[in-house]
Parts: C-alpha cells; sequence; structure tokens
C-alpha cells in the first residue's frame, strides 16, 4: 500500500536509524523527514540514503504552528512517527523550558495538524508517538516497568514527556485520533550524540580524558541496541492495536559503573593499551539532581503480541558500536567541533 508517513527528529539518532529503515524497506512508501537540526540532529546521518526517491527532507521547528501546518498541508500525511524531542536530562534542569516547548506544544501541533488533514476513515491512518520509560519514575531493586505503571516523572524531561503521552491520549479519546505509544528503555549504538554516556565514555576513553561517572556509579538502566528499537518501531507502527501502549526493552540492566568498566575493557583490547589502564581514567562526580535509582522495562506485551523481540546482546552490540566510533573519527569530530551543522547548509541551503 502507498503511504505517505512522516519521521520527526529523523536526523538524530534513533530517527535516523528509523528513517533509514523505511526508505529502504518500504520503497512504495514517500518518507517524509522534518528535523529542526538542533544540536543532536545531523544530516550527515543519513548520507546513504538522501538521494533515495522516495525521501525527502523538510526542516522543520514543530514548535512553529504554521511551518507544521504548511507540512501537512503540503504532504497530506496518513502516518506520523513522531520521534523529535529534547531529550538530555542534564539540559532539561538547567534549560526546562525547552523541554516544554518541544516535546508538549511541539505535539500538541502535530496532533492538530495531522487531525485537520487526515479524515478518520482513511485507511492506514496512524499517529505513532515514542516515548521514554522515564515516564514512569525510579524503581528500586525489584519490579518492572509494564503497560499499567503509573507515571511517576522526576526531571522536567521525563514530566514533559509524560505531558505529552497524555495529550496523544486525549486526542485519541476526545477526537478519534487513532494512535499508539510506545516508551523504551535507555538506546546505544551508532550516531549518538557524544553527551550520552556510551559515546562519551568511549570518545574520553580514546583521548585519555577522565570519565564522568555520576555519585558511585550505582544508578541501572535496561539498555537497548537502536536498531532493534527501530525494529520494535516498524512492528508497532504497522501491527500494533489503536490505542494501545508497548513498553520496549532490552531485558539487559547494569550499573553504570560496570557497563564503564566494560568499556574500559573492551577499549583497552581496541587500542591496543595494557588490561585495566583505562579504568584508571574513571572519576567520580556529583549526582545528578533527582537522580533516577533503577528502569527497568517489562517488554513482554509486544514480545507476545507483535512477536519482537532483541536481535542482538549486549556484548555484541557495545563491540558494534565502539567499533563504529573507531572506524568515524572524521564524524565524531565534526560533531564536537560543530562543523556537522554546515552540512544542511552545503546540500540544502542553495535550494
Amino acid at each position: 500500500m502507498k503511504r505517505t508517513i512522516l519521521i520527526t527528529g529523523g536526523a538524530g539518532f534513533i530517527g535516523s536509524h528509523v528513517v533509514r529503515r523505511f526508505v529502504k524497506k518500504y520503497p512504495e512508501y514517500s518518507v517524509v523527514n522534518a528535523d529542526k537540526l538542533t544540536y543532536a540532529g545531523n544530516l550527515c546521518n543519513l548520507t546513504d540514503i538522501e538521494r533515495e526517491k522516495n525521501y525527502k527532507f523538510r526542516k522543520t521547528d514543530i514548535v512553529d504552528k504554521k511551518a507544521v501546518n504548511a507540512l501537512f498541508d503540503e504532504f497530506r500525511f496518513d502516518g506520523v512517527i513522531h520521534l523529535a524531542a529534547e531529550s538530555h536530562v542534564d539540559r532539561s534542569i538547567t534549560s526546562p523550558d525547552e523541554f516544554i516547548y518541544t516535546n508538549i506544544i511541539g505535539t500538541v501541533n502535530l496532533l492538530t495538524a495531522f487531525r485537520n488533514v487526515a479524515p478518520a476513515s482513511r485507511a492506514g491512518k496512524i499517529f505513532y508517538h515514542i516515548s521514554t520509560d522515564e515516564v514512569y519514575g525510579s524503581l528500586e531493586h525489584g519490579g518492572f516497568f509494564t503497560e499499567q505503571t503509573p507515571y511517576d516523572p522526576r526531571s522536567p524531561y521525563s514530566a514533559s514527556k509524560a505531558s505529552s503521552d497524555h495529550m496523544v491520549r486525549a486526542f485519541g479519546n476526545t477526537y478519534g485520533l487513532p494512535f499508539v505509544i510506545s516508551n523504551c528503555s535507555n538506546n546505544y549504538g551508532p550516531n549518538q550524540f557524544p553527551e550520552k554516556l556510551i559515546p562519551l565514555t568511549i570518545n574520553n576513553i580514546k583521548l585519555n580524558k577522565p570519565i564522568p561517572v555520576y555519585g558511585r556509579g550505582e544508578n541501572i538502566r535496561d539498555w537497548l541496541y537502536v536498531g532493534d528499537h527501530a525494529a520494535a518501531i516498524d512492528i508497532i507502527f504497522h501491527s500494533g492495536r489503536p490505542g494501545e501502549t508497548y513498553n520496549v526493552g532490552g531485558d539487559n540492566e547494569w550499573k553504570n559503573i560496570d557497563l564503564v568498566r566494560l568499556l574500559c575493557h573492551i577499549m583497552d583490547g581496541r587500542l591496543g593499551r595494557n588490561a585495566g589502564s583505562s579504568e584508571e581514567l574513571i572519576t567520580y562526580v556529583t549526582d545528578r539532581a533527582g537522580h533516577d535509582l533503577r528502569y527497568a522495562i517489562d517488554s513482554s506485551k509486544l514480545q507476545k503480541e507483535l512477536g519482537w523481540k532483541p536481535s542482538v546482546t549486549f556484548e555484541e552490540g557495545l563491540g558494534m558500536t565502539v567499533d563504529w566510533y573507531l572506524a568515524n573519527e572524521k564524524w565524531l569530530n565534526n560533531i564536537i567541533s560543530g562543523d556537522y551543522s554546515r552540512y544542511y547548509e552545503e546540500m540544502y541551503g542553495r535550494r
């Protein structure tokens, strides 16, 4: 079936993997990538598919209601995969306003535009909102987040995502807008902006710089390879039941300090350093304000209903991730220097 799909935030880390998957796997689809190209949006993530006939890019700020409406008027989308978001907890603590605008107001703008252009009777119509496990709050040392876990956000970031989740459900209840939501655990893999734990650790080890670890590194996260998340998004978009929520997790819990030590071990081997030498770079820093202790996802609903499961073990995924960053030094250097922002002007600025 021919479909016109909007993917927001498609130049970002997870978004670029989703865009690539849809462009390559569904040549009959017209895939439009809308991204504001903030610090985390990088068109260099998509150089391999940017000239495909079924792919288009539009630089769009979802907070700009007129721009969003113009985008929907141009393409009349019958499907939306909404990934665009401010997502770094530390940034939300210092600048909460940006998270309110992008994550809440931006989501409402998209919902309103989609409702206005896509009749409820149109076959295949769906608004798919990608969210986070952080909306559920913090776990102690037992139990898992399920789709029935009450919301208990603890940071401006997670509160803004919880608000956007509620708005999506409100549009479903009030206006009959078909939707699905997924809440995912921590992602890792190629193309992740180096402020996040895994690429930050890889880069600092390579440069022999201190590796910052919050508190004593006792916080626990469930890690999922980004390619497996993209596969889950594909399945949920096509087969998820409208009005349902699906949790997506890797069943792969690690304490931050143990993860950093494993990266040190892998990097020592890749760089030919003496075993244990990179661990000397570990530096404990003041803990993050309101730092949640543990996240852990129960994704059994997704696995049982739609047949998805992670395909990559953590050791395999982490090894592939390390190898990608070491092989793509130019990409990483462009990110760190800010030169990646010039790519848009080179590719699109003259048009």
